[in-house]
């Protein structure tokens, strides 16, 4: 992993949050139950994932036993931001029995988040939302074959 900011460490030491590398994360991804995954982004880019990273914490202790929480590490949060097509940073990505039921990405205010993640415990499992691929033809050749 690369140098984590403390407040992530945090997490990883204090509350047990495992940091997910390319070893972990499917294994941790795919087990039974509710699971949010945290795809931080840069701290130096993106300063709110230090906020999340402050309020997941309480995000779980509003919701005792319901979820498993992991740190995605930053070099898989390119494939992780294309498998589960968000397109802002931070993102937490909820996932039950291993299939993507949502996310909530940026800080959000304390009813946001409590109304939204009651939404997503009775949600159904769905297809992640795609993030726009642009696709490119070649040019129509001027000439006929």
């Amino acid at each position: 992993m690369n140098t984590l900011h403390p407040l992530i460490v945090r997490l990883h030491v204090e509350h047990g949050y495992p940091l997910l590398d390319s070893g972990g994360l499917e294994a941790f991804s795919a087990a039974a139950g509710d699971t949010i995954l945290f795809c931080t982004g840069d701290p130096a880019q993106h300063p709110e994932c230090l906020d999340v990273a402050v309020v997941l914490p309480e995000l779980l202790r509003a919701f005792p036993g319901r979820f498993r929480a992991g740190i995605v590490a930053r070099d898989l949060e390119p494939d992780m931001q294309t498998r589960y097509g968000f397109t802002r940073w931070p993102t937490l990505v909820f996932l039950r029995d291993g299939a993507y039921v949502g996310a909530l990405s940026g800080i959000q205010d304390w009813s946001v988040y409590l109304g939204r993640i009651q939404e997503l415990l009775v949600a159904p499992a769905r297809r992640p939302p795609s993030i726009g691929i642009t696709v490119h033809t070649a040019a129509a050749a001027t000439t006929c074959h």
